[in-house]
């Protein structure tokens, strides 16, 4: 199998990490968000393009992985946990208590896997049904930190 592909899979070697790989892959990610929200901000296209390359990316590179190791979604696998961890930064402001939160609301969703976050990665095949689920939680992640940070808003005026 190309190097490259295990490369980007394992985020360069991130998702070899022994124990909670996908935690890993995540937090490789944390002190990326305020830099490339401050790149959302100024500009959305860029940022829109960028996003759109590393989904491309991390499901070329979870699908080339996954049938060379005969397993999908392997551990090993953190490709899509960063390609989620930019869709929660898109929500949310470029701050670092903004990026704590998108890396622990993230890991709530990735794991607990709500409906239907569950059943894209079971039904949708190959590296898209590797990379989706983590998509959605994304999603999901960046709307209840959005949420909140209203919340508090609210409450300290």
């Amino acid at each position: 199998m190309p190097r490259l592909a295990t490369l980007l899979a394992t985020g360069f070697g991130v998702g070899y990490a022994p124990v909670a790989p996908g935690t890993a892959g995540s937090l490789l990610m944390v002190p990326l968000l305020p830099a490339l929200a401050t790149l959302r901000d100024g500009s959305p296209t860029v940022y829109t393009l960028l996003l759109v390359a590393a989904i491309a990316v991390a499901v070329w590179a979870a699908d080339r992985t996954s049938v060379a190791w005969n397993a999908i979604d392997d551990s090993r696998i953190v490709a899509d946990e960063l390609a989620g961890m930019l869709v929660t930064g898109a929500f949310l402001p470029g701050t670092w208590t903004a990026a704590a939160m998108a890396f622990l609301l993230f890991r709530v969703f990735d794991v607990w896997k709500p409906l239907p976050i569950r059943q894209l990665e079971k039904r949708l095949p190959g590296g898209v049904g590797v990379v989706a689920d983590d998509l959605l939680a994304g999603v999901y992640a960046g709307l209840v930190g959005l949420v909140l940070l209203s919340l508090y808003d609210v409450v300290t005026g």
